[in-house]
């Protein structure tokens, strides 16, 4: 399974731009974080990018992310990454156990929270961009009230980092693919 294959399940089962962008940033977090483990970073990338393909075709924590392993299995995919997609969800009980497994845990949420950070500065960028300006956001409940606070927390104490180095790794991250995600700034 190499990236080109990885996106076309995307593009076949994602019609969201907003998801598809969610899913490039968490791929460019795990390519940054792969090295740091003694990971390969294209298969690091590879979880990132496919993590939630399935979201749009199975839109219930009933059946998001485990419907879609099956699907993933049929193309192709390496089992590694179908259970680090499958432990990235805390209901299915697969338990996080490589690194792979908690840097895809730990990159997801933070992924929306910094995106939605980045939007509402005027610059609309990520390259003045802080870990500063994300905690200065993070304690507004109120604030991309989705974002699960908590579950980032625990993600970033999971894998062993400090929550404000985290996010500005995945900042940084998400900076080589700016203009990919719009956030490039105006």
């Amino acid at each position: 399974m190499d990236r080109d294959q990885a996106l076309a399940i995307v593009h076949e089962h994602v019609a969201n731009a907003s998801l598809i962008n969610h899913m490039l940033a968490v791929e460019a977090a795990m390519r940054a974080y792969a090295p740091d483990y003694g990971g390969n970073p294209d298969e690091w990338g590879l979880a990132g990018l496919l993590h939630d393909f399935d979201w749009e075709i199975h839109p219930t924590l009933a059946e998001h992310p485990q419907a879609g392993a099956p699907l993933l299995r049929d193309r192709g995919v390496p089992e590694p990454i179908v259970r680090c997609i499958l432990s990235h969800a805390d209901h299915t009980g697969i338990p996080r156990s490589t690194p792979m497994e908690k840097a895809l845990y730990a990159c997801d949420e933070i992924t929306g929270l910094i995106t939605a950070v980045a939007l509402v500065r005027p610059s609309r960028s990520l390259h003045d961009l802080t870990a500063r300006s994300v905690r200065k956001k993070w304690s507004n409940p109120r604030f991309a009230a989705a974002v699960d606070r908590g579950q980032i927390e625990r993600a970033a104490m999971e894998l062993g980092v400090d929550l404000w180095a985290h996010v500005d790794r995945v900042i940084a991250a998400m900076r080589t693919i700016a203009s990919q995600l719009g956030l490039e700034g105006e």
